[in-house]
């Protein structure tokens, strides 16, 4: 019995190592990864005042004013179909919440958009350009004379100082710069003097005299009198010489 099962054992096992080896499984080969091209980055947007300052925060009013007046999409066009530079000076929320009570609403439609635009300078103000600048600055309210729209920017130091010649501020930081748009914070409202303090219009100049007064004048003058006495003498002696020749035929005649 022993010797079956030893016999068995045996034979099994030349039966196995004569076996052919199983073939190695291989794995699938995996499929081959294709990148997609990376996509070239999207075109910057317009340049969009009111949009950075809304991210900047506190200018709220200034907004509102800005697209109340259409200067918003004035400057849109200009610092998107042309090459011509901005500065803006934008007053904080703050800075109109200190203005009299009323003021804003007492101003004409006009007179709200060239307020706006003397807050505009139309060119590009890098903070070391304040330094060399010519005074007054032109703003897009227009005319920069004396009484007008005049604004004069001065430094000390590191502080740009501006002035309206009603308005006395500085600029308290820098809000947005890229070569050519520039926005400043300021802490009160710029206010022009042709809008907030208008001069009298200057007086009328004289009327000159009638011609007809002068002819009244020229008859009333002693020259004329003289003119006419020196007539009514001639006149006098042509008629003394008249008579007297009249006369002295008619004595001839009785002699005779």
């Amino acid at each position: 019995m022993l010797f079956f099962l030893l016999h068995t054992s045996c034979s099994t096992l030349l039966t196995l190592a004569q076996a052919p080896a199983a073939a190695p499984v291989v794995a699938p080969k995996a499929a081959p990864v294709v990148l997609a091209p990376a996509s070239s980055p999207a075109p910057p947007g317009p340049t969009n005042v009111t949009k950075i300052l809304e991210k900047a925060g506190q200018f709220s009013t200034f907004i509102r004013l800005m697209k109340a007046t259409e200067v918003a999409n004035q400057l849109l066009g200009q610092l998107n179909n042309t090459n011509n530079g901005i500065t803006i000076f934008a007053p904080s929320d703050s800075a109109f919440s200190s203005l009299k009570s009323g003021t804003l609403n007492s101003l004409s439609d006009e007179q709200k958009v060239e307020l706006i635009q003397f807050h505009i300078i139309p060119t590009y103000l890098s903070s070391a350009q304040f330094q060399t600048i010519s005074n007054p600055l032109r703003t897009q309210a227009g005319d920069s004379a004396d009484g007008k729209f005049p604004l004069n920017v001065t430094t000390s130091g590191d502080t740009v100082n501006i002035t309206s010649g009603l308005t006395n501020t500085s600029v308290s930081g820098t809000v947005y710069t890229d070569g050519q748009l520039a926005v400043y914070q300021i802490d009160r409202v710029l206010q022009p003097l042709q809008i907030f303090d208008p001069r009298p219009p200057a007086p009328a100049p004289a009327p000159s005299k009638s011609k007809k007064k002068k002819d009244d004048d020229v008859a009333d003058s002693p020259a004329d009198d003289s003119t006419d006495n020196s007539k009514a003498v001639r006149f006098t002696m042509g008629n003394n010489v008249g008579l007297f020749g009249v006369t002295a035929i008619v004595i001839a005649l009785i002699s005779l």
